[in-house]
């Protein structure tokens, strides 16, 4: 029995008992049949190989955009270049990031607030205590002491969470205690 050609047609019209694998493994080892398998398969690599290329050459041309000698030794002097200047600014970063960091240590970084009632007589905690330490517990606390008559205001240095000059009250202390416990 002749082979038929492959195609969906002579599939349809096979009758059903010639449909075997023996049937199949003689269509693919059809010369005829195996040379066209082969140029499908060829021009599919040849298409995956032409897109790879075209990607390595836009890569290549993007590498050397600006340079006037395209060898590549100048392009990667250049490169080189460009790598040496980068780690010197990135060098210059560290160093100012180390520093702000140093600076940062002398500012404001704890604040600790209680208000309280110094006077049975006035309602409400109008009166308050307000700490605020940098990261060596040093600073200065703000004591507000709200009458009915007035409102009085005193500052206090705090130098490592201690007094220096004058004595803390026992709410003035709870507030730098609060402060230290601000991280």
């Amino acid at each position: 029995m002749p082979f038929p050609k492959i195609g969906l047609r002579s599939l349809l019209t096979l009758p059903a008992g010639e449909f075997t694998i023996n049937w199949i493994l003689k269509m693919l080892f059809d010369f005829g049949q195996f040379t066209g398998i082969a140029l499908v398969i060829l021009i599919i690599w040849m298409i995956g190989l032409s897109v790879l290329f075209y990607r390595l050459l836009a890569h290549y041309q993007k590498l050397t955009a600006g340079i006037t000698k395209k060898d590549l030794k100048s392009i990667l002097e250049a490169l080189l270049d460009n790598t040496q200047r980068e780690v010197k600014r990135v060098d210059g970063l560290v160093a100012d990031l180390a520093k702000a960091n140093k600076d940062a240590l002398n500012h404001v970084q704890k604040v600790g607030l209680i208000r309280f009632n110094p006077f049975a007589e006035t309602g409400g905690n109008q009166s308050f205590c307000l700490a605020v330490l940098d990261d060596h517990d040093s600073g200065f606390v703000i004591s507000s002491l709200h009458g009915r008559e007035a409102t009085r205001f005193y500052a206090k240095p705090v130098r490592h969470g201690k007094a220096t000059n004058y004595d803390f009250s026992s709410e003035e202390k709870q507030a730098i205690k609060n402060a230290k416990k601000v991280k």
